[in-house]
């Protein structure tokens, strides 16, 4: 189980720098632009992702800062919040690094932000709907860049597992 998530930490944070390397390509009037999408522009979307990520290793981890609204902008720059990623992707992965099958086989508990309760679940689902939610929500970014003419790169998994041999074992 655990190279399965290691393999998924390693595809999160490649497919962010390939994200962001389109992204710098925007002016920053299209940057925050309100294209819909549910966090509104790449901006608020990038954001988000951000926000999720803490909120979600704090509960993991119990470490880290975790943010109580799932719209908040930490950054207002697309530097600053490229190089908060790039920090955050680095603790993804030594996270799933340190942890054992034990832990993945455990349960974690937290509170909810948008309807605050209490939720005891195991951790391996709740790491499985982390990356999803990644992924989900990057697929917004990509469709985003491609609306502004830009070439989004591919995102498959595949090709990530065909470059690095992660996967492929």
């Amino acid at each position: 189980m655990k190279p399965h998530f290691a393999m998924m930490a390693g595809y999160n944070a490649w497919s962010n720098e390939r994200i962001y390397d389109v992204a710098a390509q925007l002016s920053d009037a299209d940057y925050r632009a309100d294209r819909g999408a549910f966090f509104k522009s790449v901006h608020g979307t990038l954001n988000h992702l951000l926000v999720a990520d803490r909120i979600w290793l704090k509960r993991f981890s119990g470490r880290g800062e975790a943010p109580n609204r799932l719209d908040a902008i930490l950054f207002e720059t697309l530097p600053e919040l490229r190089a908060a990623r790039a920090r955050e992707d680095e603790r993804i992965v030594a996270y799933v690094d340190s942890l054992s099958d034990a832990d993945l086989m455990g349960r974690i508990r937290y509170k909810t932000i948008t309807t605050p309760m209490e939720i005891e679940q195991p951790l391996a689902p709740a790491l499985v709907h982390f990356f999803n939610h990644q992924t989900h929500h990057r697929g917004q970014v990509h469709a985003l860049l491609t609306g502004f003419g830009l070439e989004a790169p591919s995102l498959d998994l595949i090709l990530f597992q065909r470059q690095t041999g992660m996967g492929l074992a």
